[in-house]
């Protein structure tokens, strides 16, 4: 399991280190970890994937100086493709963020496309970046859960490992008929660890699929089992499709983690066998 967390592409990482804050725009101070790492222990290769999707961040402490020295801040939104050789590692982005905040700039435009040039570079593929008013931006806009979403988390079950294990999931639809649904689930326990500082992430996970029946509390205590499990944010939404295709074998499924925020970005990523885009949404705790 998550062989890669040793790798050399990650020794060089600030992330986990200590880092002074540089307060003068520096592009420099991004990093990139390179997908692959984590897809080779899923035994996924090259753009032959079995998803499609994209990683929606949000930034709410971006600000710079305009040309008279004025403080500007903005929210940004920052979507990168899954299929880019690259995701950018977190850390970096603070700090290169952070850079901007003495720096001149002409005007929002600017910024955005310094933004788009920079971070399309890291990721090499081409990033979209939108920014926006505090008071003007869509993103902020807590967006209520669809009405025939169905939390899992009040199934009363007894949980006995909080480390990630996937086998169980070959039961979750040993009751199922052999009738197919649609089901738009969701949970708001998913909690894992950075694969590099051992931090907490948390999260909501959406689950929306069809297929035969998935058993809620065996799908409950399967996301559970990340809880001391150690992995990327995009890499544990990656896992988590990959095991509930390996297991459950379903026509549709859309996977979409909306994790808190952290330093100032949260980190969205969205997998699903036929929807390319993340829809626009806010959940309670972001």
């Amino acid at each position: 399991m998550a062989t890669y967390q040793n790798s050399k592409e990650l020794r060089n990482l600030t992330l986990g280190k200590s880092t002074e804050y540089c307060s003068e725009y520096n592009p420099n101070l991004l990093q990139a970890v390179p997908r692959s790492l984590n897809r080779d222990d899923l035994s996924l290769k090259g753009n032959d994937l079995p998803f499609i999707g994209e990683d929606v961040w949000y930034g709410y402490e971006l600000s710079w100086l305009n040309n008279k020295g004025k403080p500007v801040v903005a929210v940004a939104e920052f979507r990168f493709a899954c299929a880019s050789p690259n995701l950018v590692e977190s850390k970096s982005f603070k700090l290169y963020l952070n850079s901007f905040n003495q720096s001149k700039f002409s005007s929002i435009n600017e910024v955005e496309q310094i933004l788009i040039k920079d971070l399309s570079a890291t990721a090499q593929t081409q990033a979209e970046v939108k920014l926006f008013t505090v008071e003007q931006c869509p993103a902020l806009a807590i967006s209520p859960v669809a009405p025939d979403t169905i939390c899992i988390d009040g199934e009363d079950v007894t949980i006995e490992t909080y480390q990630y294990q996937a086998e169980p999931l070959s039961q979750a639809q040993a009751n199922s008929a052999t009738d197919k649904v649609t089901e738009k689930l969701v949970s708001h326990l998913l909690k894992s660890n950075c694969l590099i500082t051992n931090q907490p992430d948390w999260a909501s996970i959406y689950i929306n699929y069809k297929g035969k029946a998935i058993d809620h509390a065996v799908l409950l205590k399967y996301l559970i089992s990340f809880r001391q499990h150690n992995e990327f944010h995009e890499q544990c939404v990656e896992r988590i499709f990959c095991d509930l295709q390996q297991y459950c074998q379903l026509e549709e499924l859309t996977v979409f983690a909306r994790y808190t925020r952290r330093g100032g970005l949260d980190i969205n990523p969205f997998r699903s066998t036929h929807l390319p885009r993340a829809p626009l949404m806010r959940t309670l705790r972001q």
